[in-house]
């Protein structure tokens, strides 16, 4: 269980510091994956400040994973599945893309979720 575990919260790790990083770099590319609809013009700071937040998302689990506790692991991963989650109800609030929404957002506050469990289990 502790691996699966370890390797969930990798993968969404790296995700999370890729989806960061193209936030930084190509902000429009990236940001129609989403969900919204449509990214106003004047939105690429913004994006490139929510390039670095996800960047520091995903390094504060792989710094966990390094310091090789996964209790804590777990919990913060379980505690920070809520970003997807909120991702999520955001973009349906502001009628975007449900495929995206539940397929993407929800999609990783799922596996986020088993993460935290299996490496609280484990």
């Amino acid at each position: 269980m502790l691996v699966t575990g370890y390797i969930l919260v990798g993968i969404v790790s790296l995700g999370i510091i890729y989806v960061g990083l193209n936030y930084v770099f190509a902000p429009k590319k990236i940001a129609a994956g989403f969900g919204f609809t449509e990214v106003p013009e004047n939105a690429d700071t913004f994006l490139n400040v929510k390039g670095g937040r996800d960047i520091g998302a995903g390094l504060v689990p792989l710094t966990l994973m390094i310091y090789g506790d996964p209790r804590a692991l777990g919990w913060v991963i379980l505690v920070a599945a809520l970003w997807p989650v909120f991702d999520m109800l955001i973009v349906l609030r502001h009628r975007g893309k449900k495929a995206i929404a539940f397929g993407v957002h929800g999609g990783t506050a799922a596996v986020m979720a088993v993460a935290g469990l299996l490496l609280l289990l484990g």
